[in-house]
């Protein structure tokens, strides 16, 4: 929603309304004294309530000019904002969060926060209770209304999350190369109808198409200006604890956010843990390279990662870390269904079955040196990826790998080092 400078700029002149809410910030040192944070949950969470809309932070309420922020209160304010959003809102919105510059007074731009909230699949609650919107205000839902509306989200919801229309975002923000490549000699459909066969458009509440969740992350060059959380962030460190002796940043070797389309990030990350893992030789009968970590286990652990993943969890994105004696990989979301961690080896069940349908159908690359894998795509759903991950890195390294629920909010994977 007013996704370029001018259509933003346009909306502020005209003033709050029901899509649009402006407020100034305060700082007193490195802290925030103002907007209230109860008042602004409330605020997040009447948008989501409603049909979404946009808050604008760091705008003179009175001038509709930014009121003038330095870099570093910009980020403490989004940093802020977050805590907000996953602390004071009950479920925690999904929101996405952009850092822009706007003409302030005498024409300088000067930083602002914008934030969208799309129309959510549930009922949130705020520090005051349940709110929603009407025109430029909140107004305090009653019981019935909150009963009536509790009822047609969980009907939404019936259709799983990937399937789900990702509404701020326009059907042009699908990239023909990445959609075509699922094109058979045997597809006969075109345009939308194409999309919505395969999963990758969803119509919304008025009919209105737009990319589905699972289109967002399987054919936009850009996941993550739609969906923020949608990236693997990757860090090697030098030792075997995330800080040194000194705390300094120097103690990590390499450290990337991973993005694309998921096949990509799967691919970069099999590519990160190959370029960071050392290579023992033996000279035993000649001589044999022996790698820290089993290849297809790392690919195995990492498909599973970023397929199963919650993406409906805000400010949760899929983490690997490489440290001297250990890989651990760090998967958003509770395990679905009736699965436990003891039953991981021996049943199977997908949460976002849309994306690993797409993902059955993308081909491993065949000339990468960063996985050794007779599986020619990237995921094959015959439920045999944790078995592989446990029995390699167990004939590779001699010891188990141990899964964890950490918080029944995140899957918690630690691959041992050989050697």
């Amino acid at each position: 929603m007013f996704d370029t400078k001018e259509e933003l700029l346009a909306q502020i002149q005209l003033g709050e309304d029901s899509r649009l809410e402006l407020k100034s910030v305060t700082f007193r040192g490195d802290k925030i004294t103002g907007p209230h944070p109860d008042g602004l949950a409330d605020e997040l969470a009447a948008f989501a309530n409603s049909s979404g809309g946009v808050l604008v932070l760091g705008i003179d309420e009175r001038t509709g000019k930014p009121s003038g922020m330095s870099i570093q209160e910009l980020t403490l304010l989004e940093h802020w904002l977050l805590g907000i959003c996953n602390d004071r809102i009950k479920p925690p919105p999904l929101c996405r969060i952009e850092k822009w510059k706007l003409p302030d007074a005498i024409g300088n731009p000067a930083p602002i926060l914008k934030v969208d909230i799309p129309r959510s699949l549930y009922v949130h609650e705020s520090p005051n209770g349940h709110f929603h919107r009407m025109g430029s205000s909140k107004r305090k839902m009653s019981t019935e209304y909150i009963i009536r509306l509790g009822q047609q989200r969980s009907q939404t919801r019936l259709i799983r999350f990937d399937e789900q229309p990702v509404v701020q975002a326009p059907l042009e923000a699908l990239a023909p190369p990445l959609y075509e490549r699922f094109r058979t000699a045997r597809t006969r459909d075109h345009g939308l109808d194409f999309l919505q066969k395969l999963g990758l458009a969803a119509r919304d509440d008025e009919g209105i198409p737009h990319p589905s969740v699972a289109g967002i992350l399987m054919a936009c060059q850009e996941p993550r200006k739609w969906i923020p959380n949608a990236f693997v962030q990757a860090v090697a460190y030098r030792g075997t604890s995330p800080a040194g002796a000194d705390g300094g940043a120097h103690y990590q070797l390499d450290a990337r956010d991973l993005a694309g389309s998921l096949d990509e990030q799967i691919s970069e990350a099999c590519r990160f843990v190959a370029r960071n893992m050392k290579v023992a030789a033996t000279k035993d009968l000649g001589r044999r390279d022996i790698p820290q970590y089993d290849l297809t286990a790392v690919f195995e652990a990492l498909v599973n990662a970023v397929a199963h993943r919650d993406y409906a969890i805000y400010g949760s994105k899929v983490r690997l870390r490489m440290f001297a004696d250990r890989l651990e990989i760090f998967s958003p979301g509770a395990i679905p269904n009736t699965l436990t961690v003891e039953s991981l080896p021996y049943r199977q069940s997908a949460r976002n079955e849309t994306l690993t349908s797409l993902l059955a159908q993308c081909p491993v690359p065949t000339d990468s040196d960063w996985v050794n894998t007779d599986r020619r795509t990237f995921m094959d759903k015959r439920g045999e990826g944790v078995r592989i991950i446990l029995e390699n890195s167990e004939r590779l390294s001699g010891k188990s790998p141990e899964y964890r629920l950490l918080d029944d909010a995140e899957l918690m994977l630690t691959l041992f080092a050989a050697g």
